[in-house]
C-alpha cells in the first residue's frame, strides 16, 4: 500500500474523520477493543455516535465539546480525545469531561441506572511518570487497592513513548500505537496494513480524506497552527522561565525561585496561546475552531478579534 504523502493521523480533523464516522465505525470498534483489552464474546460489537456538545446546565457553566463521543452496545459511554500539544491542563480537563458524561441521569431515574463512562486520551506528548505508553486510571482505596467502581475508567495513550519493534512482536494495541506514532517506515506501514484489516481501512480513509478539498485545507491549517503553537510555546516558555528565575532570585529563597519559574511558565503558556490565536484570526479561521485548538475562551478570542 503506497501513499503520496505521509499524513499525521493525530491531527484532530483527520483523527475524527477516521475514527468518528458512522461508515467507519468498525475501525473505531477495533481501536476501542484494543485499548480496553476486550476479546472474543467480551468485544464491543457496536457504537452509536452522539452529539459531541455537552450542553451546560446554566449560563455560568462552560460549554464542552468532545472529540468523539458515543454509546456502545453494552451501554458504556466513551469519549475519545486527541491532543497534540500539552496545555498543562490535561488531568483536570479529563476529569471535567468524564464527570459531565457520567452525570447523564434523567429525572426520576435511580442512581443505579448511571452508565459506565470511559475517557480515552490519545496524546502526542509525554505526560505521566511511567514508561509504558498506556496508563489506566480508576477509583481505588489508597491503602488496600480495592476498586470502588468500574464506572470510572480513564486511559492515556502517550504515543511518543511507544517504541518501535517488529510487526511480529506487536500486540494488538501496539499496532495501533505504531500506526499513530509515525515512527514506522513505509515498508513497515505496508506490512502492518497487511496484518491488520482495520488499520488498512484507516489508511484507506486517509486517502479518501485528501480528496476533499475543504477537509484538506482544514488539515493543512491545523498542521500549520500546531507548528506555530509549538514554536511560540517554546520561545514563550524559555522567556517565562528566565523571568521566573530572576523574580525568584530577588525573593532570595529557593522556594521563591521555584514559584517564579512556575509563574513564568504559566505566563509563557498564556502568551503562546494568545500569539497562536492572533495568527489564526489573521488567517480567518473561525473562532470556535481557534478556541478548540488553543484552549482559550470564546470571550477572550472575541476580544482579540477586535484588534485585527
Amino acid at each position: 500500500m503506497v501513499f503520496k504523502r505521509r499524513l499525521n493521523p493525530m491531527v484532530d480533523v483527520l483523527f475524527k474523520f477516521i475514527f468518528g464516522a458512522e461508515e467507519r465505525k468498525n475501525i473505531t470498534l477495533d481501536f476501542l477493543n484494543s485499548v480496553l483489552s476486550l476479546e472474543g464474546e467480551r468485544e464491543l460489537k457496536d457504537i452509536q455516535f452522539l452529539d459531541r456538545e455537552l450542553i451546560p446546565e446554566s449560563e455560568e457553566e462552560k460549554l464542552s465539546r468532545l472529540d468523539i463521543y458515543g454509546v456502545t452496545d453494552i451501554g458504556s459511554q466513551i469519549d475519545i480525545e486527541v491532543q497534540v500539544v500539552n496545555r498543562q491542563n490535561m488531568e483536570k480537563r479529563t476529569l471535567y469531561y468524564w464527570s459531565r458524561m457520567y452525570q447523564k441521569l434523567e429525572k426520576g431515574k435511580d442512581y443505579q441506572e448511571l452508565h459506565q463512562a470511559i475517557t480515552i486520551n490519545v496524546l502526542d506528548f509525554s505526560l505521566l511518570p511511567q514508561e509504558d505508553p498506556h496508563a489506566i486510571y480508576g477509583v481505588y482505596n489508597l491503602d488496600t487497592g480495592h476498586r470502588l467502581t468500574d464506572d470510572l475508567e480513564i486511559h492515556f495513550l502517550e504515543v511518543p513513548k511507544w517504541k518501535v519493534k517488529s510487526i511480529k512482536e506487536m500486540k494488538r494495541l501496539d499496532r495501533w500505537l505504531g500506526y499513530l506514532s509515525r515512527k514506522l517506515t513505509d515498508a513497515e506501514r505496508s506490512e502492518l496494513a497487511m496484518k491488520e484489516d482495520m488499520i488498512r481501512e484507516a489508511m484507506k480513509a486517509e486517502q479518501i480524506f485528501t480528496q476533499d478539498d475543504i477537509k484538506w485545507r482544514e488539515y493543512e491549517q491545523r498542521e500549520a497552527a500546531i507548528r506555530d503553537y509549538r514554536s511560540d510555546m517554546r520561545a514563550c516558555r524559555e522567556a517565562g522561565i528566565e523571568e521566573g528565575i530572576e523574580r525568584g532570585i530577588k525573593q532570595g529563597i529557593k522556594q521563591g525561585i521555584k514559584q517564579g519559574i512556575k509563574q513564568g511558565m504559566e505566563k509563557g503558556l498564556h502568551e503562546a496561546n494568545k500569539k497562536t490565536a492572533l495568527r489564526m484570526l489573521n488567517k480567518h479561521m473561525d473562532e470556535t475552531t481557534i478556541a478548540e485548538l488553543t484552549g482559550m475562551s470564546l470571550a477572550d478570542i472575541h476580544e482579540l478579534a477586535k484588534h485585527i
